[in-house]
């Protein structure tokens, strides 16, 4: 279906699509909460919260970073599936201050207190879904009720991680994988969608005959099968058989992702990041499988799922939606090439940290201020873009 025609609207430019305030968002603080992470994690700096350092780190990386990108996608996307026209000006601003909202409540929970932190940070999901809901039903666009599902499990991943602060830290350890699970699923689903047709559409401009495989069976079987995967790790956590489940796992995204023939995209860094992106995924998963026997594994699995699948696809994404909504040419430029690598480097250097022991604070220092370079270049570099019509 085509783009709908955007109303006209007298809002700031800022306000005029989903994507534009809510990557940007997603970019700021990508900077910024990994800025704040450094002198917490160094304890030369605390934060009024009752989350630790640690799960404050996951949880705004989660619930604030990723978050705040899938309301830019979908807010975007939606009117294309719907037919209907996008959410903008005021009614954008005032969700985009709910996301605000819940930063501030995540922050000062320690003065807030736990529940009251709890129900402003969980104000924008719920109001969200809300929103999201809406457009589908009101579009009759039954073939993306997974979205729903998908968000109403962000917000029950929320509300247990802050259940774990408030004493309960099986419930906040179970919704930090649920968390991780349903935004691996996002990635599948869309990812699958997305990415086959992009390489599809470019290797038809180029005049090639042989094209990705479209969707079909096999990529179904593949999202149930990890579907039930991630669903018995988040409810039994680790153990030898679910180790085998994400192995096997693993093989049908590595299988799936050789299907789309992205070794022909690497003259087009728009493309190419993509079908990198997608390959932390099996990557993850198999260092995840690998950690039921390898416990010292689980850390470089759970970052190559997280830096490196959900970073190196959230910023593939951005920057291909910010160029194509904004009418400029579908290819990279020096900046986003350089954000691209940046945040690859980010990915790498956290994932074989665990592995340089001698080094590991080296890394560490590596991956986060490599992974504010490559958001803080995305921010400037696309902000223009943003503000004006």
């Amino acid at each position: 279906m085509a783009i709908p025609r955007y109303a006209t609207v007298a809002a700031w430019p800022l306000l005029s699509a989903g994507f534009r305030p809510f990557f940007l968002c997603a970019g700021v603080w990508a900077c910024f909460a990994m800025g704040l992470w450094i002198p917490l994690l160094a304890g030369v700096l605390t934060l009024p919260s009752l989350f630790d350092p640690v799960a404050w780190h996951f949880h705004e990386m989660v619930f604030g970073f990723v978050v705040a990108a899938i309301a830019g996608f979908l807010l975007t996307a939606i009117p294309n599936w719907t037919g209907r026209l996008p959410l903008q000006g005021w009614p954008l601003a005032g969700l985009v201050l709910l996301w605000f909202l819940g930063r501030i409540c995540v922050a000062f929970s320690g003065t807030i207190s736990g529940w009251g932190s709890m129900v402003g940070d969980l104000a924008f999901l719920l109001v969200f879904l809300a929103v999201v809901g809406r457009e589908i039903i009101a579009g009759r666009n039954w073939r993306n009720l997974p979205v729903l599902a998908a968000l109403g499990l962000l917000i029950a991943a929320n509300a247990m991680s802050h259940a774990g602060v408030l004493g309960h830290a099986m419930w906040g350890e179970a919704g930090q994988r649920l968390a991780v699970s349903v935004v691996l699923m996002l990635i599948s689903l869309i990812g699958g969608r997305i990415i086959p047709s992009f390489t599809a559409n470019w290797l038809r401009k180029k005049g090639a005959e042989n094209m990705p495989t479209p969707p079909d069976r096999f990529d179904t079987t593949v999202l149930a099968v990890s579907a039930m995967t991630l669903t018995a790790w988040v409810i039994f956590d680790l153990s030898t058989v679910i180790g085998v489940l994400l192995l096997f796992t693993a093989l049908a995204h590595g299988l799936r992702l050789a299907r789309w023939r992205g070794a022909v995209t690497r003259s087009e860094p728009l493309l190419w990041i993509l079908h990198i992106g997608y390959a932390w995924l099996p990557l993850g998963l198999i260092l995840l499988g690998g950690s039921a026997w390898a416990p010292h594994l689980t850390t470089s699995a759970l970052h190559a799922l997280t830096v490196g699948a959900m970073g190196t696809m959230i910023l593939a994404v951005m920057t291909r939606a910010s160029l194509g909504h904004t009418g400029a040419a579908l290819t990279a430029d020096r900046c986003t090439l350089v954000a691209y690598l940046l945040v690859l480097v980010a990915a790498a250097a956290r994932l074989l940290a665990p592995f340089m022991p001698e080094h590991y604070t080296t890394a560490l220092y590596v991956a986060a201020c490599s992974w504010i370079a490559a958001f803080a270049l995305f921010t400037l570099h696309y902000l223009p873009r943003y503000l004006r019509t």
